[in-house]
């Protein structure tokens, strides 16, 4: 008896390592993750970082050289047209070391002397008028009484009238020597009194707010230096730059989605235009791209976005592509084999690999032509070891 229940004890301690061993080396289901295929609205989207800006901006720059006063407005400052924006006066003048003070000083007395002796030359010259008048008169009385020749009374006429062009030319160079004269005083008295009554108002050329204040402490500015940056915050566009492999398919009037900008709903838009021209930019990867601008209106109501301003940032999604009955997959669904496209289809706790047509992609869905049907299981995410006929087990 007690040999038989040995044997009992034995056979079955061989079957349970038997089946242990078989469970071992039997394959176990492979948990994956899946998502439903339904039928919604697909959209394909183009989607980018952003930045709002001001649509018409202002730059008011120094309209000539001197010193500004300096600014009492701040970003933000609302300012109406024709309104002083800043004040420019001339600069004061330098200080004068004693050599540049003699020498002022001796070109106010060298002006004194010139004017003094053209002053003299042009009263000697007014004298010799007065005798070439007289001796003008006094040989045409002669012609008339037949005593002098007719070529005496020629040379009096000429004589007098040299000495009338001399009169004339000594006059303004006793006009010249004044106002020789007056320069030098006035260099020499604007050093001594640099005090400056002179200025030149900055008006604003619109209705609106300021964005930026370049200039605010007193000091000397060149002519058209910028000073500040003028703008109406309510009238806001949207610029994002795109791959130009998505601007291809962009076109003005596409609708735009802004998300993420702020508020507690999301913004509507529309592109207003495509920039025609590219440009390179460095990605954070370090790899050069070749990006386009493309420019987008909010349509939104003013008042939904009022805390919106210059430079913020906000997402945007442009729609390229859009349909209200799309039969939709996940894209991490999708894989490929050869040219196709293909996803891992659940049936009955196995999946069976299908090929599928794919009519559209976007950052998120596909929209399927042809291949699977709404209310099917798709694997998402499939990892390597997944094959044709696998048991899975999903999450």
């Amino acid at each position: 008896m007690k040999r038989r229940t040995t044997s009992i004890v034995g056979a079955l301690v061989l079957a349970l390592a038997a089946l242990g061993f078989y469970w071992l080396l039997m394959p176990q289901p492979i948990l994956v993750e899946t998502a439903e295929v339904v039928t919604s609205r697909f959209q394909d989207t183009v989607e980018e970082d952003g930045r709002t800006r001001v649509r018409d901006r202002y730059l008011v720059s120094a309209p000539l050289s001197g010193r500004i006063q300096r600014l009492t407005l701040k970003a933000g400052d609302t300012v109406r047209t024709g309104q002083k924006l800043a004040t420019i006066t001339p600069p004061v003048s330098p200080l004068l070391d004693p050599r540049v003070r003699l020498e002022l000083e001796a070109q106010v007395g060298a002006a004194e002397a010139a004017v003094e002796e053209t002053a003299s030359l042009h009263e000697q010259a007014k004298v010799l008028l007065a005798q070439a008048s007289a001796d003008l008169e006094r040989t045409r009385e002669l012609v008339k009484r037949n005593v002098s020749a007719a070529a005496q009374l020629e040379r009096e006429e000429f004589l007098f009238r040299s000495t009338e062009r001399q009169t004339d030319a000594a006059e303004r160079r006793w006009h010249a020597a004044t106002h020789l004269l007056e320069q030098a005083r006035a260099a020499l008295n604007s050093a001594d009194n640099p005090e400056v009554s002179e200025s030149f108002p900055v008006s604003s050329p619109i209705d609106g707010r300021v964005l930026r204040v370049m200039q605010e402490s007193e000091t000397i500015v060149a002519q058209a230096a910028p000073l500040l940056e003028l703008g109406d915050p309510g009238d806001l566009e949207i610029a994002v730059d795109v791959l130009t492999t998505d601007a291809a398919r962009i076109r003005e009037g596409d609708k735009v989605i802004i998300e993420r900008w702020g508020g507690p709903t999301d913004l509507h838009g529309a592109v207003r235009r495509v920039e025609p021209s590219g440009f390179t930019k460095v990605s954070a990867l370090g790899v050069e791209e070749q990006r386009v601008w493309v420019i987008v209106d909010i349509t939104s109501p003013r008042e939904t976005w009022a805390s919106l301003g210059d430079g913020y940032r906000v997402e945007v999604k442009i729609v390229v592509d859009e349909n209200d009955q799309a039969i939709v997959v996940p894209i991490g669904a999708l894989f490929r084999r050869g040219d196709a496209w293909s996803v891992f289809v659940v049936e009955a706790g196995r999946v069976h690999l299908r090929e599928i047509e794919v009519a559209r992609l976007s950052a998120r869905v596909a929209a399927v032509a042809q291949g699977v049907r709404p209310g099917e299981i798709v694997v998402v995410y499939p990892p390597a070891s997944l094959a044709e006929g696998s048991e899975v087990k999903l999450q």
